[in-house]
């Protein structure tokens, strides 16, 4: 590894979002962030329970932290089923939260709720992440939701889904300047080679988000 080159394990969170896969990838996913010492492992919430019992908090070494996604991909179900779904994976295990904000309310005008949404996620105090689909909002709408988000409690601003274009670091420094210091940055989607990845962090981002680690990993010992 070069010596003018961050590490890069310590940022990543290994991720496996793809529904067609089964819990033999959800194995392989934990051990490679255990072997590599990736920052987290983040999956469905559906995977959890088992995701839980391969990445132990107490035993040999750190663990990566465990991530479930809420409302994923896309937020578009009831703020109750949203709020099942946050306390259930927090029950199973997960030590965060990557969550998708109501953007049809956004896009309504109905700050209220996206506000009361997040807000009451927050609440069960563990460290959430609110996932923007920032290449997809106008930079009004960005921004507010941005601040909705912060007042509502939310640790890091997460670019993306993965489900959208890929990250740039135009829109990691956007976030990082609407931030102010009172957020930390998550670039995620679309990370697809090494030099991508450095950029992201000097651009400002604290924790990078893709399937891809291992290969990352690989790259930068080369």
């Amino acid at each position: 590894m070069s010596a003018d080159r961050p590490d890069l394990s310590p940022l990543i969170d290994h991720a496996l979002l793809d529904p067609h896969q089964g819990s033999t990838a959800i194995r392989q996913c934990c051990e490679e962030a255990r072997h590599f010492g990736f920052a987290g492992v983040c999956v469905a919430s559906r995977w959890v329970d088992s995701a839980r019992d391969l990445l132990p908090r107490e035993g040999k070494g750190p663990s990566p932290n465990l991530i479930a996604v809420v409302g994923f991909p896309f937020g578009a179900i009831p703020q109750r089923i949203k709020q099942a779904e946050a306390e259930a994976a927090l029950e199973a295990g997960a030590d965060e939260l990557d969550v998708v904000p109501d953007f049809g309310a956004l896009a309504d005008g109905n700050t209220t709720a996206v506000l009361d949404e997040l807000a009451a996620i927050c609440e069960l105090d563990r460290p959430v992440k609110v996932i923007l689909e920032a290449g997809r909002l106008d930079a009004e709408a960005l921004a507010l939701l941005v601040e909705i988000s912060i007042d509502a409690g939310v640790r890091f601003l997460k670019s993306g889904s993965g489900f959208g274009p890929p990250v740039t670091v135009a829109q990691v420094q956007t976030l990082r300047d609407l931030a102010r210091g009172r957020a930390a940055v998550k670039a995620s989607g679309g990370i697809a080679s090494l030099e991508h990845a450095l950029d992201l962090v000097e651009a400002g981002a604290s924790r990078l988000g893709t399937s891809r680690g291992v290969a990352l990993m690989q790259a930068l010992r080369a």
